[in-house]
């Protein structure tokens, strides 16, 4: 296994899934525009949710774009893998929308694996990774957003508490 790949393929995971998150920090309530323009599913609940915006998109494949170059791969790879990867996490909200669990709520697994899996099995041959090594850098991705998930929570608790 090739420690340079694996921190590679972290990296760019967590840039893809965390420049949404610091947009949003910078940006407030600019370019927020939700993607599915709050329309709803035949099933009455939104499509995707307020969470995905046009700026957590735009963010994301601007970010990772830049974060490629660091990695000998294209800004266009880089942004198609942040494509792939947002289209993961929107399938992801879809799903969660269907099954009642509301806006920035997790769901553990169903939050990380299609927007890892997604752009690592189909940017694959730029990337150059074993099955191994997109195993390892996805479990690290997992724990990593848990506990990033985790802080949130307790942030968001507190927040509500001293209000």
């Amino acid at each position: 296994m090739n420690a340079h790949i694996i921190i590679k393929l972290v990296l760019l995971l967590v840039m893809t899934n965390g420049a949404p998150v610091i947009a949003r920090l910078l940006l407030r309530q600019r370019f927020n525009q939700p993607l599915d323009c709050n329309l709803q599913f035949i099933d009455g609940r939104p499509l995707l949710g307020p969470a995905k915006t046009v700026r957590g998109v735009i963010s994301a494949i601007f970010l990772t774009a830049l974060t490629a170059t660091l990695f000998d791969l294209s800004p266009v790879q880089g942004s198609l893998f942040a494509l792939l990867g947002m289209s993961g996490d929107l399938v992801s909200s879809f799903i969660k929308r269907r099954l009642g669990i509301t806006s920035s709520r997790s769901a553990p697994l169903l939050d990380q694996l299609p927007e890892t899996l997604l752009p690592l099995w189909v940017m694959h041959p730029v990337l150059e990774e074993t099955l191994q090594e997109a195993c390892v850098a996805i479990l690290v991705f997992v724990v990593i957003d848990w506990f990033v998930s985790r802080l949130r929570e307790t942030v968001n608790t507190d927040a509500a508490d001293a209000g």
